[in-house]
């Protein structure tokens, strides 16, 4: 994993500041050796999977609600509050998903230290894979490709597609927001301090 994050910077890649994934073993150890400044958020939905599985299958529903209430809060603040909540809900009957949970924490909230605009794409990885599946589902109907250029020219079509959809369906990483996470990196602030200069807000 270091090695492909090594590869995409010497191929230019700079400034990330949040990678979004699943806890695959030694990925967030090479996040931190190859992309400086760069935070690590959990998958939301790969957690809540993993979650569920410690505790009976009668009880994953009403456990799912409960941790979801988590990342229906209006601020960061609020939801550390609703995680430690939840923990001591869960401790009584469940300590093996509240220990789980509770050691997750900061991964799993690291996405709250960005502009609330823009929570919904980065919690989890799930954009990113529908975005795999439609590749894959697209390059399964060709089957056997006859050379490297016409893979290279489907896949690059459909992710053309997927980034239309993105910045101007969607406008979930619009010029303003990307202009509110660089200043918002520079000044040290978090985002319920953060405040847009009217240039950017116009």
């Amino acid at each position: 994993m270091a090695a492909f994050l090594r590869g995409l910077v010497a191929r230019g890649l700079s400034g990330v500041r949040l990678v979004v994934s699943d806890a695959r073993t030694g990925l967030v150890e090479a996040i931190g050796a190859t992309l400086p400044g760069a935070a690590w958020q959990r998958c939301g939905t790969h957690c809540l999977r993993n979650l569920l599985t410690t505790v009976p299958k009668s009880a994953q529903p009403w456990v799912a609600t409960l941790v979801r209430t988590i990342f229906d809060q209006p601020s960061a603040g609020q939801m550390r509050t609703q995680h430690a909540w939840v923990v001591d809900a869960l401790a009584a009957k469940y300590p093996a998903a509240a220990d789980h949970l509770d050691a997750g924490r900061d991964d799993l909230l690291a996405f709250a230290a960005f502009p609330r605009e823009i929570w919904r794409q980065i919690w989890s990885d799930n954009p990113r894979e529908r975005l795999n599946k439609e590749i894959r589902r697209r390059t399964d109907v060709v089957g056997i490709f006859p050379d490297r250029a016409a893979i290279i020219r489907l896949v690059g079509a459909v992710l053309a597609e997927q980034t239309g959809e993105w910045t101007e369906s969607r406008r979930s990483m619009g010029l303003d927001i990307l202009a509110k996470i660089r200043l918002q990196v520079i000044a040290g602030g978090t985002p319920d301090q953060e405040r847009l200069p009217e240039s950017l807000t116009a």
